[in-house]
This record gives structure tokens, sequence and C-alpha cells, in this order.
């Protein structure tokens, strides 16, 4: 799956206009390697997203092509997060 796709998939970007946006300005990385919009996402991967003062470390747990919003936070598993704030 796309990147800026799982991103509003799991609902840790909103808008994947967004996701998008902070993925082209190379504020994500997959595994340590820096991420455009386009990358492939699969489970298992590290993502590291840098989203203003917020710095957060997931694993991607699956990656379906829809899911129902209660659903969304058992598609990653937090592994690292520096604050408390939505990313959106």
């Amino acid at each position: 799956m796309r990147l800026d796709k799982y991103l509003k998939v799991s609902r840790l970007i909103k808008r994947r206009t967004v996701a998008k946006e902070v993925c082209d300005a190379g504020r994500i990385s997959i595994n340590g390697n820096s991420a455009k919009a386009g990358s492939q996402v699969k489970a298992g991967d590290k993502l590291l997203i840098s989203f203003g003062s917020r710095r957060m470390e997931v694993e991607v747990l699956s990656t379906p092509e829809t899911v129902r919003a209660d659903e969304a936070k058992l598609l990653y598993n937090i592994i690292s997060d520096n604050k408390a704030s939505s990313l959106d």
C-alpha cells in the first residue's frame, strides 16, 4: 500500500493530501530510509513521523484498503511518541 494512503486509512494523518505533503517534505522515514508518498508500506515496517514538534515511531501491523474509524488504531503499534496531541 502507498504510504500516503496508509497514513490516511490508519488515521495517523486524517487527510491524504496532508499525508502527501508531509511525506514529500521528507518528514517520514520507513525503516530508517527517507520515504515519499508513493513508497510502499507493509506489515512489519517501522515508520518515523515528524510533524511539527512531534516525533512518533510506529510499527505497521496490517495494511487493509479500508477500515472503520474505531478499528484504525489496530493497524499500528506505537513504539514511541514524544507528544500526546493528534497528528492533524
